[in-house]
C-alpha cells in the first residue's frame, strides 16, 4: 500500500470516526508532559472514549468528507482529538475537569450530536448530568409515586383491619 493509498483509509477512519461519535471533542496536548498524558488516556480509555493524535489535514479532509467544515478552525497545531459513542457528556467531562487540574490541556471545540461547538460550548456541555446522573435521576423520580402508592395501600389496609376490628 503506498502512501497515498493510506492516506485515504487514515482520512475515511476518521470520517467514519466522525459520524458515529455521540460527541468529539478537539484539544490542544502542548506542554503535558508523559505521565500527563499517559493518565489523561486512562481515564478517557476507562469510559470507552477514543483519544488520538491526528494530523490535521486529514483531519480536515474528514471533515469535509462528513460535511463538517466548520470543524477546520480546531484543526490549528498539535492536536488529538475524543471520540465518545456512548454520550455527549461524558468526554466534555472527562476532558474539562482535566484541564481544570492541568492549564496545559486546552479545549479547542468539537462535535456534539453533527453540531460543531466552542469550547466555551464544551465547558457547558461539561456542566450537565451524564448518561448515569440522568438516568440516576429518572429512577428517583419514578420511585417517589410508587414510595407514595405503597404508603396509600398500607393506610387503606390499616383503616380497613381498624374498621373490621369496631
Amino acid at each position: 500500500m503506498g502512501v497515498r493509498e493510506e492516506k485515504v483509509k487514515v482520512v475515511e477512519e476518521i470520517a467514519d470516526r466522525l459520524t458515529r461519535s455521540k460527541s468529539t471533542i478537539v484539544t490542544d496536548y502542548r506542554g503535558l508532559d508523559v505521565a500527563e498524558v499517559t493518565e489523561l488516556r486512562r481515564q478517557l480509555r476507562e469510559a470507552g472514549i477514543e483519544y488520538q493524535v491526528l494530523k490535521n489535514t486529514l483531519t480536515r479532509r474528514a471533515a469535509d468528507k462528513v460535511n463538517l467544515t466548520d470543524l477546520h478552525a480546531y484543526l490549528t497545531g498539535p492536536t488529538a482529538i475524543a471520540f465518545g459513542y456512548d454520550d455527549p457528556v461524558t468526554p466534555a467531562k472527562i476532558l474539562n475537569d482535566f484541564a481544570k487540574r492541568h492549564k496545559d490541556l486546552e479545549l479547542k471545540g468539537g462535535i456534539v450530536e453533527g453540531r460543531v461547538i466552542s469550547a466555551a460550548e464544551v465547558a457547558n456541555l461539561a456542566s450537565l448530568p451524564s448518561r448515569e446522573g440522568l438516568l440516576s435521576m429518572l429512577l428517583s423520580v419514578l420511585q417517589a409515586p410508587m414510595r407514595n402508592f405503597a404508603y396509600a395501600v398500607k393506610q387503606v389496609a390499616e383503616q380497613k383491619e381498624q374498621g373490621a376490628e369496631a
